[in-house]
């Protein structure tokens, strides 16, 4: 399971307090030089406190030894590395919003909010690289590198956010038979639970073609019957664990005019999270159609 669901945590974290900030005022023509020094020394400190408890809950008591890799491409059908590309998306386009809202040129917000937002995990894999337990992932980089990536391309193709990255989350059965590993609250099962997560791409439409401004196209991505991490384990145990492919209609709040500052701040979070729509889902097992899935 490794550092996805600490990234995933610390990345709605980040997104709160930076989207939140950017919504509530409009972004200045010029640096304001004491925003900017506000907002370095704040998120640095938040950071450098993440950084602490993240260590002290992970990593204090692990074993250690000299730096190494582990290669877990493999693992879960590949959903812990959606998750990586997730978080580092919403941590690039939340750092640029910051930057953003401290006057930077748009650009160079955008640039260096990518940087960040790359940066911004890069220690957690030097954590695990240490740590006996785990061992940092070629795979989990990478996938790093491609959300921020994806975030700075369509800042530069497009000047704004047409695709974007949304996750949603189900109650599964799974966690029961293993717990320590899939979760035992729901709070956990939440971040744990790769069986009852769903990540999308939901197309901003009417950027592209007529289309009403609320209403987007969405495909997800998800797998089930994951006990455990490989799909030898899995069958060794009687599970079949398959992938899940979902083409849906999405929402998008950002497209509802609004002058009320709380609203449109609720709106930008809540733009992280697929909504519950029809939606079609594709498998090994067959089509299936649902009125609200999520």
């Amino acid at each position: 399971m490794k550092a996805t669901s600490r990234i995933l945590w610390a990345c709605f974290v980040v997104l709160f307090l930076t989207q939140n900030i950017y919504c509530q005022t409009d972004s200045s023509k010029t640096v304001n030089k004491k925003r900017l020094r506000t907002f370095t020394v704040a998120s640095g400190a938040a950071y450098g406190l993440t950084l602490i408890g993240l260590n002290e809950l992970w990593y204090k008591d692990s074993v250690k030894q000299s730096f190494h890799f582990f290669n877990d491409n493999a693992e879960w059908k590949q959903m812990d590395k959606i998750g990586h590309f997730y978080s580092a998306f919403y941590l690039s386009y939340g750092t640029s919003s910051a930057l953003s809202w401290c006057g930077l040129q748009q650009r160079k917000a955008n640039l260096w909010g990518s940087l960040a937002g790359f940066l911004i995990i890069l220690p957690i894999e030097v954590f695990d690289g240490y740590s006996a337990a785990y061992g940092a992932s070629a795979g989990d980089l990478m996938a790093n590198a491609i959300g921020s990536g994806f975030f700075l391309a369509q800042s530069a193709l497009w000047k704004e956010i047409r695709i974007q990255p949304k996750f949603s989350y189900h109650k599964t059965d799974y966690p029961a038979l293993r717990p320590d590993i899939l979760g035992d609250t729901f709070a956990s099962e939440l971040l744990k639970d790769y069986n009852g997560q769903t990540y999308w791409l939901s197309f901003d439409m009417d950027k592209f073609i007529k289309f009403p401004k609320w209403l987007n196209l969405a495909v997800g991505y998800g797998a089930e019957e994951m006990v455990y991490a490989h799909d030898g384990q899995n069958t060794a145990e009687g599970y079949q664990a398959y992938r899940q492919y979902y083409l849906a209609l999405d929402f998008d709040l950002t497209g509802i005019k609004t002058r009320s500052k709380a609203l449109k701040t609720i709106f930008a979070i809540a733009s992280m999270i697929k909504l519950p729509a029809p939606t079609i889902e594709f498998s090994s097992k067959g089509a299936r159609l649902y009125a609200f899935y999520f």
